[in-house]
């Protein structure tokens, strides 16, 4: 279902006991999503800890609203984890009052159809109540609460994709260190995922492009291998003994610019250590990471990814060159079925 009708109409079916206000939070949420709830890192937590034995009393499934929002059930991740997601989902919506009075609009016009289960002049004393109020946030009612017991956190839909790996990442970091490594197509994510993970875990990040081939290293022959397009022996030299071993990593980043090795970087691993990029689960490496996850792309994404982030001569290098070879080594040695987890990339 895609408009705002109906959603309207599916979300009055799914909870017939609810009343206008609980019709209200839902118009709130996904408009203005969940900024009003949240104070600090430490208070969501505490709150959803707090609230966790509900969740468990009472399983729930993801529900997206009508908006950039979902209503996320508590018991699906650590409190932690949900903590801080809830907290990056908290921002400043732009023009969301506007949005707020156009979907209030659309429950109007379907409560005066007879569509939505409210009474026309109670439905529309209320909502003139609440505009002029400045539209609050809202509990549920009673009834509601009674009925359904809501255990729920409104989180962004952009972080929704990855829940199969936050899940799986919080059962295994509750037992010990984790290495996990993130495949996957140019454009397809990779460092930003990573970038997200060390905002909800504090991990380590190792990125794959540090170990491109330097140019005497790309021999017709080199680059015609499958996976050949990365110096897999220094990696394997320079960082796989060491992430086995769990003991700090060293190594010289390759240097797009120079086209040369640059300093030593030490990297201390942490719970999580990260391996980011194409060919990190390679199978000349063997099994060295516990958990690894591979980001799909559609060809038609990634092609408006790569031509909006290049100039036109490193975009025609993508699709020429490196597009080309990183596919060969996917089909040729089938990672993506390798990979524990796979998802796909929609926005």
């Amino acid at each position: 279902m895609n408009t705002t009708r109906e959603r309207l109409i599916a979300h009055c079916r799914a909870y017939p006991a609810l009343q206008i206000q609980d019709l209200f939070k839902y118009l709130f949420q996904s408009a203005l999503g969940c900024e009003h709830a949240v104070s600090s890192l430490s208070a969501a937590v505490a709150r959803i800890e707090a609230e966790g034995v509900a969740a468990e009393r009472t399983p729930q499934a993801v529900e997206p609203l009508d908006g950039e929002y979902s209503r996320v059930p508590l018991g699906l991740l650590s409190p932690a984890t949900l903590g801080r997601i809830f907290l990056l989902s908290a921002k400043a919506e732009a023009n969301g009052t506007d949005r707020l009075a156009d979907k209030l609009q659309a429950a109007k016009e379907l409560v005066a159809e007879g569509l939505l289960p409210f009474s026309p002049e109670a439905f529309d004393d209320a909502a003139a109540k609440w505009a002029a109020e400045g539209y609050p946030a809202l509990h549920h009612s009673d009834t509601f609460r009674e009925t359904y017991h809501p255990a729920y956190r409104v989180i962004a839909h952009a972080f929704i994709p990855f829940f199969p790996l936050f899940k799986e990442l919080d059962e295994r970091l509750a037992h010990g260190a984790v290495t996990l490594a993130v495949e996957g197509g140019s454009a397809a994510g990779k460092s930003t995922l990573s970038h997200l993970l060390t905002t909800l875990y504090d991990c380590a990040v190792i990125p794959m492009d540090d170990f491109f081939l330097r140019p005497e290293q790309r021999t017709p022959a080199r680059l015609a291998e499958i996976g050949g397009n990365i110096d897999r022996e220094r990696f394997a030299d320079e960082v796989l003994g060491s992430l086995n071993a769990g003991t700090p990593i060293r190594y010289r980043p390759f240097d797009c610019g120079s086209m040369t090795l640059g300093d030593t970087v030490t990297v201390p691993q942490k719970r999580l250590t990260v391996v980011e990029g194409v060919y990190a689960t390679h199978p000349a490496f063997g099994k060295y990471y516990d958990l690894s996850l591979f980001l799909d792309i559609t060809p038609e994404r990634q092609k408006e990814r790569i031509t909006k982030r290049n100039s036109p001569l490193l975009a025609k290098r993508f699709f020429e060159e490196w597009i080309p070879m990183e596919t060969a080594y996917f089909e040729a040695t089938g990672i993506r079925e390798r990979c524990d987890i796979r998802i796909g990339v929609d926005g």
